[in-house]
């Protein structure tokens, strides 16, 4: 699922009030949750309930425009709550605040030493993922840390290929000293001289 940050559709008509917006999003009818999701990029306030809403809703248009709206609405709240949903065992729900996290780079950015320091390797795996894609000058420094102190190999194989697309000659070093440490391991000995050969090719 593609969530594309934007303007999002305007409805007819005066704006309804934020009660009765919170009120529609307990409708039965997907429509209705739907237009009353996207007015309320225009309440800050809303932020909260609608990422409750996220939880239980199961019309995808809905949680689409849910999406949205929160990423419209971005705070450093909306990405910590959003963050929650890494734990999900519903793909599509995990899948989709990935992406409208990748959306919020200064928004979730405080956070993401949280996420990379959490227990569970999935979650810290997710996190890698999400900071791989921010635009944001300090991402090729977070993603070597990463290398530096995690020790599971599948979320040092993620910064890894995150280090291919937005490291610089500054990180050879401590891929080098990753080699090192996962020596034998043919894969992880291939990932990293694809990755220092991509790197000195840019």
């Amino acid at each position: 699922m593609a969530l594309v940050k934007g303007k999002l559709p305007e409805c007819d008509g005066a704006p309804r009030d934020l009660s009765t917006l919170l009120g529609a999003l307990a409708s039965p009818e997907s429509a209705v949750r739907r237009n009353a999701v996207r007015d309320l990029k225009l309440y800050p306030d809303s932020a909260e309930a609608l990422c409750a809403q996220l939880q239980d809703e199961t019309s995808p248009s809905v949680r689409a425009a849910l999406f949205s709206t929160l990423i419209h609405l971005q705070s450093p709240h909306v990405a910590v709550r959003l963050a929650e949903f890494l734990r999900s065992d519903d793909v599509q729900l995990r899948n989709g605040a990935i992406e409208a996290l990748q959306e919020m780079p200064d928004a979730i950015a405080p956070h993401l030493q949280v996420l990379l320091g959490d227990a569970d390797s999935d979650v810290r795996i997710f996190a890698v993922n999400i900071l791989a894609s921010l635009r944001h000058d300090q991402v090729p420094e977070w993603l070597a840390e990463v290398i530096r102190t995690d020790a599971h190999v599948n979320v040092c194989a993620a910064a890894i290929d995150g280090l291919a697309e937005v490291g610089g000659p500054e990180v050879v070093k401590d891929l080098e000293a990753l080699r090192l440490r996962f020596a034998g391991d043919a894969f992880m000995d291939f990932a990293i001289t694809t990755a220092i050969r991509r790197i000195g090719s840019e």
